[in-house]
């Protein structure tokens, strides 16, 4: 499904898909809401992702903290239909534009993943105070989730 990286010209301006996936195997993915242009997260793909995401139509991940292939949505039904599916121009990231059921797409229960954000011009020493863009959730994760464990390392 993937062709050998060869050169330049044909990573850049060729018509084959050839990713880079990083040390890790690893390839960053923005998702986006395909009608509001809203970004919803930041993942990443490894070779499988990838593959299955082209295969089905439907956005797979690679969990870094669970080092598991991830499905989106599988457990909670907030399944991400992909709409497009770009490589950048060094083919070492890609851009999901995706439509989701119940207008949601992150695991705290907020549309984005992007639900919070961070005021610049400040200097001091105290730590900076994140502003809440998303006041309300879309879905209660304790009721979607359950007593699964929650996916964020400290």
């Amino acid at each position: 499904m993937f062709a050998k990286r060869i050169s330049v010209e044909q990573v850049e301006e060729g018509n084959e898909l050839a990713p880079k996936f990083d040390a890790d195997g690893l390839l960053p993915c923005v998702t986006t809401d395909a009608d509001s242009g809203e970004v919803l997260m930041l993942g990443y793909m490894n070779e499988e992702a990838l593959r299955r995401t082209i295969e089905t139509g439907e956005a797979h991940y690679y969990s870094r903290s669970r080092k598991v292939l991830w499905h989106k949505g599988a457990t909670s039904g907030l399944v991400q239909k992909v709409v497009e599916l770009r490589i950048d121009d060094d083919q070492d990231a890609v851009w999901l534009r995706v439509k989701i059921p119940g207008d949601a797409s992150c695991h705290v229960g907020y549309r984005s993943c992007f639900y919070r954000s961070v005021p610049t011009g400040q200097a001091g020493d105290k730590p900076v105070e994140l502003k809440f863009e998303e006041t309300e959730k879309t879905f209660d994760p304790k009721a979607v989730y359950g007593d699964a464990p929650n996916p964020t390392i400290l």
